[in-house]
């Protein structure tokens, strides 16, 4: 090894080092101080474009580094081809990566661009659109690498379209699920949010995604249901309920007189009519039926809230309410009975009978 030798690796070694140092002193203070300067903008868009830029400009200092000292290397030539297309390479993956984070963080601008202009964008559709703008900015930056390396992008394209069938008869599973989540979409069964019912599953929409749907259920678990599977089966929407029913049969004793029964039927409608929880549009209180052990008045009407929780105090006080009724008008609420009628026939057998029992009973004693 040769003095001029050593001078060489000592001034690119001390080159990357170098730079190595910039980039800490870059992304502890100067990095920071211009965070701190973000945070004082009138909207956090310039903070999330630059925390989303954080590591791919940390790692574009160690690819500078790298390029420079590379200048100075005995067995680098940085004039190389192949060297130039890498470090074009990277720097555009650096890029890629830093507008790819962006694009994930675009999901809260779009909300709040919602929110500000109110314009009318279904919940459901922001997750598509990140979704499209990172795969359009991978396949963007993945066409110029490849151009980068002379690589021909038409004979590629070429090439997907006749490797088409192929890929589509394999895919055909992937395919199905993307085309039923562009159904769900655009025909909006559900939104982001919504406790929905289908025949497999039952609970809140968390998140959906090109191939499939998550679905909070009740007991907290997290189902993910294929978008072909969803789209092909009935859905119904109870967050689209406008107001949210109650209906049972209220069962009193046979012994309940006709004025009592009536006056009680009055008093319950009435005070269904009256209560500020209930809509008063559709209210049915009427003597239903003659059950085997019960006189049965059938209730049918709705609450105006649909949260789970209001619905739930609001038929607690209906029950209260009835309660009272029943007690101020002496009526009592029937009970599974059953009454038995004897003839003197039976009687003097069941007499018999119970006779001949003792008697057993007292052989089996001796």
């Amino acid at each position: 090894m040769t003095y001029e030798f050593l001078y060489e690796v000592s001034i690119s070694v001390g080159i990357f080092l170098l730079f190595l140092i910039l980039r800490k002193v870059f992304t502890k203070y100067i990095f920071h101080l211009i965070l701190k300067l973000a945070h004082k903008t009138p909207t956090d868009l310039f903070s999330h474009i630059w925390l989303s830029f954080e590591k791919p400009i940390g790692w574009l200092f160690v690819i500078i580094g790298f390029n420079v000292a590379a200048s100075f290397f005995p067995y680098i030539d940085p004039r190389n081809p192949i060297f130039v297309h890498i470090m074009k390479s990277l720097i555009i993956l650096m890029i890629t990566w830093g507008l790819y984070n962006v694009a994930s963080a675009s999901s809260i601008a779009i909300m709040k661009i919602n929110k500000k202009l109110n314009v009318d964008i279904d919940e459901i559709l922001i997750p598509f659109l990140s979704k499209t703008i990172r795969f359009i900015i991978v396949a963007i930056s993945l066409s110029i690498i490849l151009q980068e390396f002379n690589y021909n992008i038409n004979s590629l394209v070429a090439g997907l379209g006749i490797g088409g069938v192929a890929v589509a008869l394999a895919a055909k599973d992937a395919l199905g699920n993307l085309f039923g989540g562009l159904i769900i979409i655009t025909e909006k069964p559900f939104s982001i949010g919504d406790w929905i019912m289908t025949p497999t599953v039952e609970g809140t929409v968390e998140d959906i995604t090109f191939r499939s749907t998550k679905i909070r259920t009740f007991a907290q678990a997290l189902v993910t249901v294929p978008n072909a599977t969803l789209a092909n089966e009935a859905i119904t929407n109870w967050s689209k309920m406008g107001k949210r029913r109650i209906t049972f049969q209220l069962g009193v004793t046979y012994e309940t007189p006709k004025e009592k029964l009536e006056n009680t039927i009055n008093k319950i409608e009435e005070m269904l009519k009256n209560h500020p929880s209930i809509h008063p549009d559709t209210i049915f209180v009427t003597f239903d039926n003659y059950n085997v052990n019960s006189l049965d008045i059938f209730l049918y009407f709705f609450t105006k809230t649909t949260v789970w929780a209001e619905y739930l105090q609001a038929k607690q006080d209906i029950n209260f309410q009835i309660m009272e009724i029943l007690e101020s008008e002496g009526v009592q609420v029937a009970l599974p009975t059953r009454t038995l009628i004897t003839t003197k026939e039976s009687e003097s057998m069941m007499k018999a009978a119970t006779k001949e029992k003792d008697r057993v009973k007292e052989r089996d004693l001796q």
